[in-house]
């Protein structure tokens, strides 16, 4: 398909321990096209963020392969891996992920510095102004709250303007108020920049805010759907 962004083709992971083998997924197979916004649902332990993982070419499968905008992650080193994820791809986690001794600022300039971008104050102060936190700029995280911490994350996430957003539970930790704003945030962002939307959740009212649902179970797809 041509406006496919992520192809996940017949990916399978297992791990073997004293224990014996267990299979975390089973035979995923399926296209992301460019702009969608697509919700990964599913229990706890259903195989949600180790999928997530494979996707971002953290984690590599048993078998099968992901392509992203065409390349195949895994004939790719390490180094290449990083550097197509430096490119391509943003990152939104329940934990945040925001480096405590930086300012929020410096946090959403970080990832426009390792880019060697010579705006980078600029577009990150743009950036956080856009999410609502022009008066937040030179304050650290242990002074912000939870929301205020994802705004911070999300905005750092979006000003590299990624191929393809990946986010693992990204209101997990809020409030359900806090979390249908920080919700309504990541969509409008994301459709103003035609990001592709990959967003691992057990909330289905979430879900239900992206384009396609794709439902996993012990490891298998259990339906790939347009969420109604």
């Amino acid at each position: 398909m041509s406006d496919s962004i992520i192809s996940v083709e017949h990916v399978f992971k297992s791990v073997t321990d004293s224990t014996g083998t267990l299979d975390i997924l089973r035979d995923i197979d399926f296209v992301l096209n460019a702009r969608e916004t697509v919700a990964i649902v599913g229990a706890s332990g259903s195989g949600k963020s180790t999928l997530l993982a494979i996707i971002a070419g953290l984690d590599t499968p048993s078998r099968g392969t992901v392509r992203l905008a065409g390349q195949n992650l895994f004939a790719l080193d390490e180094d290449e891996r990083a550097q197509l994820r430096a490119q391509k791809i943003g990152f939104v986690f329940q934990s945040f992920q925001l480096l405590g001794n930086l300012t929020a600022l410096e946090n959403v300039m970080l990832p426009l510095e390792l880019a060697n971008r010579r705006d980078a104050r600029k577009a990150a102060t743009e950036m956080l102004v856009r999410v609502g936190l022009s008066e937040r700029l030179g304050h650290y995280p242990k002074v912000l709250s939870g929301g205020e911490q994802q705004r911070v994350a999300l905005a750092r996430a979006f000003v590299v303007q990624p191929a393809v957003l990946l986010a693992d539970e990204p209101t997990g930790s809020l409030d359900f108020a806090t979390g249908e704003k920080v919700m309504a945030l990541m969509i409008e962002l994301n459709r103003e920049q035609g990001t592709t939307l990959v967003l691992v959740t057990h909330d289905t009212a979430i879900a239900t805010r992206c384009d396609r649902r794709i439902t996993i179970e012990a490891g298998r797809v259990l339906s790939a759907a347009e969420s109604s």
